[in-house]
């Protein structure tokens, strides 16, 4: 009888550590993967881990980490911006082309004002209208990038005097030694974590898109919510837009042409649901790294460019389904 408890314990133990293995995979396995791909491209480049290519990793990733932040918001409150690539086109491209007709502070300000227009546009449609954000922010992505061929007539634009002017310090500048975009990227993600987490706006927010029937009922205004997310996330674009011009001092009219995925791609590699009513700031900015090292580390082991797409894709349907494991418990389904 002992011999038979004896075993029936062990095989307790044994599904226990079989289940607590299988949570800390659903839960933490993006993470493992970002461990095993860091060791494995430290072991076949000595300049993957070096204090200037980690540097760089993150001065390139923050316009992205930027405009992910305004997105993640959006995301949280139970709706979708693909509208972003196309806004970046077109904020780039304003503010670079009006730096010389109208002056960099001009720019700047009539960049910011477009570029919260359109998020307004976005924001009143989905809120107020009630119009589904998917189809709306596809048709907004669709009718800027026209908007950006019209104003360009199909050319690129750039500054003329490139080393005579204050506007390169948003995108090549440096304070106390680090650099500007990575400063603005480390500021706002602060502050919207803040907001997010410690303030009725944030709880607001994180009501609406968790179940938008009972924060209504609670006297919560559903439609002011949309809206304000949608700002939030044109004035990430626009901030990421400053970045990108003033590093490049010129712009193409597609130069934010797949931005959208990869801003997708880090905030669900961060966790955030696409359902609505969960995520996390902080863990966005992690999901973005996260995917601007393992980039890195493919074209530094000489892999082509395309590659990152497909690496990109298998990143996504590993950490959806990851999400999916953690919320049911299981790896795999046990329906059919």
């Amino acid at each position: 009888m002992a011999s038979v408890e004896q075993g029936k314990q062990a095989i307790m133990l044994s599904k226990k550590h079989k289940a607590g293995l299988l949570n800390f995979l659903s839960a933490q396995g993006i993470l493992v993967f970002f461990l095993i791909c860091m060791f494995a491209f430290s072991l076949f480049s000595e300049q993957f881990l070096s204090q200037s290519n980690i540097m760089t990793v993150v001065r390139q990733a923050s316009i992205i980490g930027i405009i992910a932040v305004g997105v993640t918001v959006v995301i949280i409150g139970g709706n979708l911006d693909l509208s972003v690539g196309s806004m970046l086109s077109f904020s780039t491209v304003l503010v670079v082309d009006l730096h010389d007709k109208i002056g960099p502070a001009g720019a700047i300000i009539l960049m910011f004002v477009l570029t919260l227009l359109i998020g307004a546009v976005n924001g009143f449609l989905i809120g107020f209208m009630r119009l589904n954000s998917l189809i709306v922010t596809l048709a907004m992505l669709s009718a800027i990038q026209g908007l950006v061929l019209i104003y360009s007539g199909g050319q690129n634009v750039d500054i003329a005097n490139q080393s005579d002017t204050w506007f390169a310090f948003f995108g090549r500048g440096y304070v106390l030694g680090i650099a500007v975009p990575v400063i603005l990227f480390a500021v706002l993600a602060i502050i919207v974590q803040v907001v997010m987490s410690y303030t009725s706006y944030g709880r607001r927010i994180f009501a609406v898109g968790g179940n938008p029937a009972a924060a209504v009922y609670s006297g919560i205004r559903k439609n002011w919510c949309v809206f304000s997310t949608y700002l939030i996330s044109a004035f990430c674009v626009a901030c990421a837009a400053l970045v990108l011009g003033s590093r490049v001092m010129g712009s193409q009219n597609n130069v934010g042409q797949g931005y959208e995925l990869l801003v997708l791609a880090g905030i669900i590699l961060g966790g955030t649901s696409l359902l609505g009513g969960a995520g996390s700031i902080w863990k966005t900015v992690i999901g973005v790294l996260i995917l601007g090292f393992i980039q890195n580390g493919l074209l530094l082991l000489g892999y082509p460019y395309y590659t990152q797409w497909l690496v990109t894709w298998v990143i996504i349907i590993l950490a959806v389904w990851l999400d999916l494991a953690n919320k049911r418990k299981r790896l795999f389904t046990t329906h059919s």
